[in-house]
């Protein structure tokens, strides 16, 4: 019976994450336009130059983010 709780909490768990994915998704347009990263144009990027583009996407996910929810009321 112990078990159950944890059971019963994976689910919860769960939608959670499928909710920060979708909203992640959702972001993903304004972010893209936020970081006005460059596209490849099919040429490899080095490991430090994808950390690098990395780092700026985090931040303009961040920013994405905050204008949603300044925008929807602080919701």
């Amino acid at each position: 019976m112990a078990d159950q709780p944890a059971a019963s909490h994976q689910p919860a768990a769960s939608n959670d994450l499928q909710q920060k994915y979708r909203q992640f998704l959702d972001l993903l347009p304004l972010t893209t336009t936020l970081a006005g990263l460059p596209p490849s144009e099919g040429r490899l990027f080095s490991e430090e130059q994808i950390e690098a583009r990395a780092i700026t996407i985090r931040a303009a996910y961040r920013v994405a983010r905050a204008v949603a929810r300044e925008c929807l009321g602080g919701s």
